[in-house]
């Protein structure tokens, strides 16, 4: 079975739900879920943003791939630096719609 981070915009949150659950239902994958942002919830403490960013590192770190939640395109400057960590580690890419 196939570990993957899940990574994308919270504003695709609910998108990125129903994406986890297809993936670990229709797929087969193990998904390790990164989607803390709810419509009005606001993430302005500092420590607080390190620590859910450090833990998304290393559930890259963890994972066999990243699968990329890029609805129409967008892919904001977080996704593009777990992207690039990703491709550091000898992780797989895995973009939702094709590039």
């Amino acid at each position: 079975m196939k570990v993957i981070t899940l990574c994308g915009s919270m504003k695709f949150n609910k998108q990125m739900r129903r994406i986890a659950r297809a993936l670990e239902t229709k797929q087969g994958y193990c998904v390790l879920q990164c989607v803390y942002s709810r419509k009005n919830d606001k993430m302005d403490n500092i420590e607080e943003m390190h620590n859910i960013e450090n833990a998304h590192y290393k559930k890259i770190e963890l994972s066999d791939a990243i699968y990329v939640v890029n609805i129409d395109g967008y892919i904001g400057e977080a996704t593009k630096r777990n992207i690039a960590f990703a491709k550091k580690k000898g992780k797989q890419i895995i973009y939702h719609e094709a590039m």
